[in-house]
């Protein structure tokens, strides 16, 4: 059959609509429902434990060749959108104020689904696109997936405050069906010969895809001190993340308020601070800007700390919010840059997909045990913990710096590789 050509124009609509929908259910259940779940009573060590709920998104790289050998992208995704519709219904059915393996259950379902969604999300945008439209689309997905975000965990949330919880939540059900009827016209794209029954030369294939680039990381001098590196960076600013929002709520602000704040603002806020954390990175190198950023994000936390053991002030919980994400920011930048420049350019997919995962893995255990300890020492005691919390890894720079070293050199051994004049030479 065949396929008619499709507009650069056409493209990047599709690319903003998949990554508004592949932002939404992730900013619902880290942004949203931790607010109607305290508001409704769930005690802050359950709120900690939708942190776990969250590992899908660290092990999805598990089955994705799954989504890669079966049925089509299109496929995969109209079905996780419509599958994440009713999931959200069914848990609209649920008493919020006893939470039990139904709710668990949904939950789990939910981040299951959204990070198939994903999966399938990424790899159809990669096959839609040609190299010269990568550009513009990633700049596209960034901003869609954040307006996503706002509009999951400040639209709603404020919503919520005006019209209750239940139609806040309905809409966003509805959201998600509408979102899997009009990703049902998805343009088709000509599938490449992947798309067969796995035989066992194609799972040996992946099986080597996947153990090449470990061993190849893990031979390399100081892999342990740079794993733990990646590990533990942005660990304060993690573990302090999921116990944010119920503070406010703890505090008595509205659901407006939340969602205006942290919901909104911060989120802008952790923009501004990854483009500023960008410009520095460029500019001071990115060992200096690892450890210089590194301890803003650190010492930002101590902001809602100072916050919560003070008497309730509007001003400082505004101020505390915009500070810690905004200092959020600055940390991801070289931290995400310095994530891209130790990777392998030939096995970068694989070992970025593992350092990511490394990485999401921190902040699903950081935050499994963040209520726990709320709940035992109170909000500003922990506060104050995520602070410390930031510090060991710092105690590992000298291995992360010979790794950023050898990258530079490893960088400036190709672009003299592959200059003009070395090619005369």
């Amino acid at each position: 059959m065949d396929l008619k050509p499709i507009t650069t124009r056409t493209k990047l609509l599709w690319v903003a609509l998949l990554y508004f929908a592949e932002g939404f259910p992730f900013g619902l259940l880290f942004d949203a429902f931790p607010v109607y779940f305290r508001m409704h009573g769930m005690s802050l060590t359950e709120i900690g434990l939708l942190s776990v709920v969250g590992l899908p998104w660290t092990l999805k790289f598990l089955w994705a060749p799954l989504v890669d050998v079966v049925g089509s992208r299109r496929s995969w995704i109209v079905t996780c959108q419509g599958l994440l519709a009713l999931d959200l219904g069914f848990l609209l059915f649920l008493d919020p104020t006893a939470s039990g393996s139904l709710a668990w259950g949904g939950l789990i379902g939910l981040a299951v689904l959204a990070a198939t969604q994903d999966i399938a999300i990424d790899a159809y945008t990669i096959e839609l696109l040609d190299q010269k439209e990568m550009g513009p689309a990633n700049g596209l997905r960034v901003s869609t997936y954040r307006v996503a975000l706002i509009v999951a965990g400040g639209v709603f949330v404020g919503a919520a405050g005006l019209v209750g919880w239940q139609v806040a939540f309905l809409t966003a059900a509805v959201l998600l069906a509408i979102l899997a009827l009009i990703s049902s016209r998805m343009p088709r794209i000509a599938q490449g010969p992947q798309r067969v029954p796995v035989t066992q030369s194609r799972s040996t294939a992946l099986t080597q895809g996947f153990l090449k680039p470990l061993t190849s990381l893990w031979r390399r001098p100081g892999v342990i001190a740079v794993l733990l590196f990646v590990l533990l960076f942005k660990l304060g600013d993690m573990a302090l993340g999921p116990m944010a929002r119920p503070f406010w709520v703890d505090r008595e602000f509205t659901p407006l308020q939340i969602g205006m704040i942290p919901g909104t603002v911060g989120v802008v806020s952790t923009i501004l601070g990854a483009l500023l954390g960008g410009r520095l990175t460029k500019q001071w190198g990115l060992f200096r800007a690892l450890w210089v950023l590194g301890i803003a994000q650190a010492s930002s936390n101590l902001f809602y700390a100072v916050t919560a053991a003070l008497p309730r002030s509007d001003l400082l919980m505004y101020g505390a919010s915009i500070v810690e994400s905004f200092c959020g920011g600055l940390g991801t930048a070289p931290f995400l840059a310095f994530l891209m420049s130790i990777c392998d350019k030939r096995q970068a997919a694989t070992q970025y997909a593992l350092l990511s995962a490394l990485f999401g893995l921190g902040r699903s255990l950081s935050g499994a045990f963040s209520g726990v300890l709320t709940q035992s020492f109170g909000y500003a005691t922990y506060f104050t913990l995520t602070f410390f919390l930031a510090w060991p890894a710092f105690v590992l720079l000298p291995w992360v710096r010979m790794w950023i070293v050898q990258a530079e050199e490893n960088q400036s051994a190709l672009q003299t590789k592959t200059s003009p004049s070395a090619q005369e030479t």
